[in-house]
């Protein structure tokens, strides 16, 4: 027997937009019993069934509705009023959406690096380090996080970034931060941030520009300079005005 909550769950986990459909109540004759499960992704295939015909071709509509708006919903079904079928009764459906994991990539383990993935780890946020130094690696490896040792550069060239991606440009040198924001920001992301003074920001700005390496309405979907803006000064509390950015976006994209 299929163990449909686990399928759901690692839909979720691997990024795949997915709706659980649960049949909790059924009246008279329906084709499915009371518990009977179906899992619909977002391309509009389905696993499982329960039962077929009509009614499962109004339940795969609404599963598709359910998510693209996020929240679950409870729909009641006529099976013969409403769908014309014969075998008459009720039925009603529980449709949740899937809760995927929001996946965060982090260009430099260093103190503010650090500290925004561990903030972001307790708001759900799957973190993963890119950093090309030894100690860095072994530091965030060691509190059982997400890393990729290697170049900045290389690594923002071969990370094949899920659509719900959130990016955060935090390296050692401004160097490498222009040269792996140049490459990000030609890939998919739900956020792009790049940490630096305005100064900074205002130079990479136009050396991107006239190089031609970004065009203009490219370089205006970064954040840079990143975060809220609120008088920050520690590490730690620019990592809180980065998490509350990228909180933001992540709730804006779920209305």
């Amino acid at each position: 027997m299929k163990d449909y909550y686990k399928i759901f769950s690692e839909s979720g986990n691997a990024g795949k937009k997915s709706a659980l459909c649960i049949l909790t109540e059924t009246k008279g004759s329906s084709p499915r019993k009371a518990g009977t499960k179906m899992i619909v992704y977002a391309d509009g295939t389905m696993e499982g069934t329960i039962g077929g015909g009509s009614f499962e071709m109004e339940v795969l509509k609404d599963a598709m509705d359910v998510i693209r708006q996020g929240v679950p919903q409870k729909f009641s079904y006529n099976l013969e009023e409403n769908l014309d079928m014969h075998c008459g009764g009720k039925a009603e459906v529980y449709i949740e959406p899937s809760k995927a994991l929001d996946y965060l990539y982090i260009f430099g383990a260093g103190h503010v690096g650090k500290a925004l993935g561990k903030y972001a780890a307790d708001f759900g946020f799957n973190v993963t380090f890119i950093d090309a130094r030894e100690t860095a690696i072994q530091e965030v490896a060691a509190s059982g996080t997400g890393y990729i040792a290697g170049d900045y550069i290389d690594m923002a060239r071969e990370i094949d970034f899920p659509e719900n991606s959130y990016i955060v440009i935090v390296t050692p040198k401004h160097e490498f931060d222009e040269k792996v924001l140049a490459i990000c920001a030609k890939k998919n992301s739900a956020y792009l941030g790049m940490i630096g003074s305005k100064t900074k920001v205002e130079l990479a700005r136009k050396r991107l520009l006239e190089s031609g390496a970004l065009t203009e309405k490219e370089i205006d979907r970064v954040d840079m300079p990143i975060g809220i803006k609120f008088n920050a000064h520690t590490p730690e509390e620019i990592s809180i005005s980065i998490l509350a950015r990228m909180i933001d976006v992540r709730n804006s994209r779920q209305k």
